[in-house]
């Protein structure tokens, strides 16, 4: 690998803090100038991203899984900053840019004119998610994790109203509290292991004594209840909905990467610190994390068929994802791992892309939107107009054409129906769980029953938002905006991308399962000889 590539690592932390930067030194009124460097910026991070999701999934000069190390001002680990790229932070990277891309896009619309600063809380908050999956250690997670919601903080408030402002202090006052939980965990397992560094933290869990291996599991245990309210885990993710549904609509789309942030800590931190070479903290938690991911699940699909507006039903799809992959966690099978990690590869851009058109079918019913302003539909003229002809058909606009055919794909996504993605995801995890290789053969048939269910539950709620969005017969024509075209065509083209190619992204997605139930391989080329 050449030397710019050996820095290709760094450039999705460093760019969208320059570019942020620079746009808080400009006056708010240059908001063309501000568009543009955001858009130049995103789409040099979703170049970066998936040239380091292909170097992951190429691996090593012999094609071995390995993780690819960049320590900063040369210091090695465990005393310096290290960034690593491996199979899961890449694809987080990759997941992260696609998604942000299209909120960006979307916003272009008006949302990005609605209130001061809102690109460079857009790139601060895609610049916190990088540096979350990329830290090798927990201090810096901890400053990343920070960057993120402090952003977040400005986001969700972006563009006023009581019901923002209502949703908005609660999920302030949440994160914070978890941000505490957070310094009380980090605090407990450095007291015990006097390391911050995650691979040398897991180097010493097996010769943790005796006397001191509870106060490390109570910090792990504090130090996970902070991320499972981030994965908005039940009973701790009542906040997501509510806060999801209250901001706007692009800020809501690039939102469904912010629980996957928690869900990915929690994976991270388990596979590495609660392996088989843990000694007798070895699957410590997981019996917990199968029950929350189980109880999220359930939750979330109850959540969704009970759900009155469509952004409310895509809050609880976030959480039913998020659920998913924490059961799995608990279950340590390395394919249902991959598995889970596709369907939330899926299930996370299709939530998004529901986000996005939930805004437009709202604005419809709020504004009325005549049909002769749909986007592609100037030139629309109805055959049945005449008086002496009888309606035998109903020729739809462009615009709910459009529409309704994303939505039909989101939906089959999230529903998780044959051949889309979601489908190819459920069924690796339903193929992992019944093959033998899990301890746990009543919680595995548990889990299928659930996730079945909840495919059933999604498939209701959003069957009933199709209908009541598009085929009323007082359904007026959406307004779709250029923008607003090409971010939801987009994340649309995204999730038929990643099911044309299921054959693929399963294959990288289970070898990611299996690389994260074998530690040792990160442990090795985090340490080197430090180990």
């Amino acid at each position: 690998m050449t030397d710019w590539q050996d820095h290709l690592i760094v450039v999705p932390v460093v760019l969208p803090l320059i570019a942020a930067a620079t746009m808080l030194l400009l006056k708010e009124q240059r908001y063309g100038l501000k568009a543009l460097i955001s858009l130049l910026s995103l789409i040099a991070l979703v170049g970066v991203a998936y040239t380091l999701l292909h170097q992951a999934a190429v691996g090593g000069p012999a094609g071995d899984d390995t993780a690819r190390i960049y320590n900063l001002g040369a210091w090695s680990a465990p005393f310096g900053i290290t960034l690593v790229a491996d199979r899961l932070s890449t694809l987080m990277l990759a997941l992260t840019a696609t998604l942000a891309a299209g909120g960006l896009m979307f916003s272009y619309a008006r949302w990005d004119r609605a209130g001061p600063r809102f690109h460079a809380l857009y790139l601060l908050l895609v610049m916190g998610v990088n540096g979350a999956v990329l830290t090798g250690d927990l201090f810096n997670l901890f400053v990343f994790f920070e960057v993120m919601l402090a952003a977040s903080y400005g986001l969700l408030l972006h563009g006023s109203g009581e019901k923002r402002v209502r949703a908005g202090l609660g999920y302030v006052a949440i994160n914070l509290t978890a941000s505490l939980f957070f310094l009380i965990g980090v605090s407990l397992i450095y007291g015990v292991t006097g390391a911050l560094n995650m691979a040398d933290i897991a180097s010493k869990v097996a010769s943790i004594p005796d006397p001191d291996r509870a106060l490390f599991h109570i910090g792990c245990a504090i130090l996970g209840v902070a991320f499972l309210v981030k994965a908005a885990a039940w009973p701790l993710g009542f906040w997501l909905p509510g806060a999801y549904a209250a901001a706007s609509a692009p800020v809501a789309a690039v939102f469904a990467i912010l629980s996957k942030v928690g869900v990915y800590v929690i994976l991270r931190l388990a596979t590495l610190l609660f392996s088989a070479d843990a000694g007798v903290s070895e699957g410590f938690g997981n019996t917990w994390l199968l029950a929350a991911g189980v109880a999220t699940v359930v939750f979330g699909a109850a959540g969704m068929v009970s759900a009155r507006r469509l952004e409310g039903a895509a809050g609880y799809a976030v959480m039913v994802s998020s659920g998913t992959v924490l059961a799995i966690a608990g279950t340590t099978v390395p394919q249902a791992v991959g598995g889970a990690l596709f369907y939330m590869s899926a299930s996370t851009l299709a939530a998004g892309t529901l986000f996005l058109i939930a805004e437009i079918l709202a604005r419809g019913e709020d504004a009325a939107a005549s049909p002769d302003d749909a986007v592609f539909d100037d030139e629309y003229d109805d055959p049945f107009a005449a008086d002496d002809v009888h309606e035998v058909g109903r020729v739809l606009p462009a615009s709910t054409a459009f529409l309704g055919g994303a939505f039909i794909l989101a939906a089959l996504v999230t529903v998780s129906l044959p051949p889309l993605a979601g489908f190819a995801g459920k069924l690796s995890i339903f193929v992992a769980l019944l093959s033998g290789d899990g301890a746990m053969s009543p919680a595995s048939w548990t889990l299928i029953g659930v996730l079945t269910l909840s495919s059933f539950a999604a498939l209701i709620a959003l069957t009933r938002f199709g209908v009541a969005g598009f085929w009323r017969e007082d359904a007026v024509a959406p307004k779709v905006r250029s923008p607003e075209f090409l971010a939801i065509g987009g994340l649309v083209l995204c999730c038929l991308w990643l099911s044309a190619g299921a054959a693929a992204g399963l294959t990288y997605a289970e070898k990611t399962g299996e690389w994260l139930t074998s530690p040792k391989a990160y442990i090795s080329a985090v340490l080197g000889d430090a180990e």
